[in-house]
């Protein structure tokens, strides 16, 4: 597995890692590969919206009210005709399909990972 150039500590500290909750996920069907669009509540940061390959693993019901780890200060994606406006995080596996990152316990919304 390649490992990706060294950055600096100044190029991390540039994203806006936080927390939040899927609010509502439901089927992607205009996307090319199969996804959902997810509405993430952020706190604070209010609620964003967000296109994500999870159907190999999880069921749209199952993601409501889930909590995620996403980085909400990349440009909006238009994505079909959905505006995707922060990129969830997740592990890809053996056959790509991505387990998301969470956190181990319920924290508030709209924290910062770092």
């Amino acid at each position: 597995m390649d490992r990706k150039p060294e950055i600096s500590w100044e190029d991390f500290e540039k994203l806006d890692i936080r927390t939040g909750t899927i609010i509502s996920a439901k089927d992607f069907v205009k996307a090319r590969k199969p996804a959902y669009q997810l509405e993430i509540d952020f706190g604070l940061l209010g609620i964003l919206k967000s296109s994500a390959q999870l159907t190999a693993l999880y069921k749209a019901d199952d993601l409501t009210g889930k909590q995620i780890i996403a980085v909400v200060n990349f440009p909006k994606k238009q994505i079909a005709d959905f505006m995707s406006e922060c990129l969830v995080l997740g592990i890809y596996g053996e056959n790509n399909d991505v387990t998301l990152l969470t956190p181990l316990s319920n924290v508030n919304n709209g924290l910062k990972v770092g």
